[in-house]
């Protein structure tokens, strides 16, 4: 993207998840039961030069993200921003799954 940067109203992307998230809930119900927990996942410093590939690839889990995310429900006061990148794992799995 060239310019300026890209900008998300929170509302807008707040309500866009509620939207994707009672469609999900319509088919699913209350409940997601995920097939895979491990995952690649590119590193943070190379996840945005589109340039190079990236190098080196990580593992990740999502019983861990999820792990992280329960931690946040049981302590709000604890939230950090970081937490959303363990949410879009799990959001990011149930979008692939469900669309399959």
């Amino acid at each position: 993207m060239d310019g300026e940067p890209l900008q998300i109203p929170l509302g807008q992307l707040r309500h866009a998840f509620e939207l994707a998230l009672r469609h999900v809930e319509a088919s699913a119900g209350g409940a997601v039961a995920l097939e895979h927990d491990y995952f690649w996942s590119v590193p943070a410093d190379a996840l945005h030069d589109v340039t190079v590939e990236p190098g080196t690839l990580t593992i990740g889990q999502l019983s861990e993200s999820w792990q992280h995310l329960q931690d946040l429900t049981a302590d709000p006061d604890r939230a950090v921003a970081h937490q959303l990148v363990w949410l879009a794992d799990i959001l990011r799995a149930i979008g692939r799954q469900a669309a399959c």
